[in-house]
């Protein structure tokens, strides 16, 4: 099982985690509210796990223009 780490809004990937033995409060799991959950992470057939998080680029996009929070995907 391997954790992949994207950009909710560009798709960049972040970085992968290799780990066969993590639990979810390691990771922060457990601070996400269900739907967050939902929105957050996705398990995919092969075991591995997808988790949108946000890269750097795209937080100082969104700092510099907050109109930009209204929309999903940001193309860099």
């Amino acid at each position: 099982m391997a954790l992949h780490y994207f950009c909710r809004h560009c798709g960049i990937s972040l970085g992968t985690i290799d780990e066969k033995m993590i639990g979810s409060e390691q990771l922060g799991f457990h601070l996400l509210n269900e739907e967050e959950r939902q929105e957050m992470i996705s398990y995919q057939s092969t075991g591995d796990i997808h988790v949108k998080s946000i890269c750097h680029d795209c937080h100082e996009a969104l700092h510099r223009n907050p109109d930009f929070h209204s929309i999903d995907y940001l193309i860099q």
